[in-house]
């Protein structure tokens, strides 16, 4: 007798990202030399003083369990945080600790949300948001944007997409795939826009510290500040921090959905282990110079890869300011006689042959790019940028 499963579960999709490093790990246990530009994981160890005070956590007998909202001492750091790097001022009460940002973005999602409720997403998007959406039974509605815009979206592109079903927008800024970044003025523009129409804005700012040539981060809910009170703020520790499996984000907000944010992390895990939530004080209030120092070699690879696509004839990448990815157009070499006809080909044909893995832009919404991350050795990116090259002119 087979086993009904839910219309849910069989329209959810598996994370591009994860299964394409799941592939090239698989390759790699069998012997093969396969160099991963698919994750997006730093490549650094956690500062040892952020691990150190989870120890001391534990030795102290932290080890139970955990509220819901979060530890006290969490929060206020979060609050804390809020106020002196982006200008805003949250009560802890209005923020909600998570298990990752994207726990936070479902949590918000699965709150606000009613059956056939409409949630607008630029794409190039992050892999998990439509999914996220239609987990929450509500209806992703996709706005493509291209090199023209910098791969983000306009004013005039969200007037179209807004319907009176529209319930919230998803902003994504430094972005994953893209690594482009909204500016101040258009950050003000949008909120602006959508705080006129009651539109609540879940505002992904996990990226924001990974910045570069000077440019200056700011949350849409400290550029339009007529939008805060209608904002979600999504972020946590993972990139900046290089703490990416300790699974620490958080979101900040209305108190209203928070606080049911809060009744359904109760219902599903408890909370995060407070030796974690600990350590993610000390991430948050003590010395900051390793995300300085990583952030400089960030910039170093992303300026050496992009030397080399650049010299690829045909292939077109964007200077990123934010996050670790670049997100070239391969457009030219798709739809050929050799059977490459999608960046599905594509990214399956690097990985098998040129043993390089990455991810098709066609799993965030791009179907004409790729997406490389550079969270990975030098001594990577330089022969991966060989092989990637080799492959491209073998096409």
């Amino acid at each position: 007798m087979a086993i009904k499963i839910s219309k849910r579960a069989q329209h959810m999709g598996q994370s591009a990202t994860l299964a394409m490093s799941s592939e090239a790990k698989k390759m790699r246990d069998e012997g093969i030399d396969v160099i991963s530009f698919a994750t997006g994981e730093p490549d650094f160890a956690t500062p040892q003083n952020i691990s150190n005070s989870s120890i001391i956590a534990i030795e102290k007998g932290l080890t139970k369990y955990p509220p819901s909202a979060g530890l006290p001492e969490l929060r206020n750091a979060i609050a804390v945080k809020l106020k002196r790097e982006n200008s805003l001022f949250y009560d802890p009460s209005q923020i909600a600790v998570t298990c990752g940002g994207k726990h936070a973005i479902y949590n918000a999602l699965q709150v606000i949300l009613d059956p056939g409720d409409e949630v607008v997403i630029p794409a190039p998007f992050w892999v998990s948001y439509p999914d996220q959406v239609k987990l929450a039974d509500g209806k992703p509605v996709i706005v493509e944007t291209g090199p023209e815009t910098s791969y983000k979206i306009t004013l005039p592109m969200l007037k179209q997409a807004i319907t009176d079903k529209t319930r919230a927008f998803i902003l994504n800024s430094p972005s994953n795939p893209t690594g482009n970044a909204y500016a101040e003025s258009e950050l003000r523009e949008i909120g602006n826009f959508l705080a006129d129409r009651g539109i609540v804005i879940i505002s992904d700012e996990i990226y924001e510290k990974l910045v570069y040539d000077n440019f200056t981060h700011t949350s849409i809910a400290a550029a339009a500040p007529a939008c805060k009170d209608l904002t979600i703020l999504v972020n946590g520790v993972a990139k900046a921090y290089a703490m990416t499996g300790w699974r620490m984000g958080y979101a900040a907000g209305p108190k209203e959905i928070i606080a049911k944010m809060i009744t359904m992390t109760g219902q599903q895990i408890t909370g995060i282990p407070p030796f974690v939530q600990m350590a993610c004080v000390e991430a948050l209030e003590g010395p900051q110079d390793e995300i300085g120092r990583m952030k400089e070699e960030f910039k170093k690879r992303r300026d050496y890869m992009l030397s080399r696509m650049i010299e690829i004839p045909r292939l077109h990448c964007e200077k990123p300011q934010g996050a670790f990815y670049l997100f070239p157009d391969i457009s030219a070499y798709l739809g050929k006689s050799n059977g490459i006809k999608t960046s599905d080909d594509l990214a399956m044909h690097l990985l098998k042959n040129a043993h390089i893995a990455t991810v098709s832009g066609a799993s965030f919404g791009a179907p004409m790019n790729i997406r490389f991350s550079y969270a990975t050795s030098m001594k990577n990116i330089e022969e991966g940028m060989n092989r990637f090259s080799k492959a491209l002119a073998g096409l």
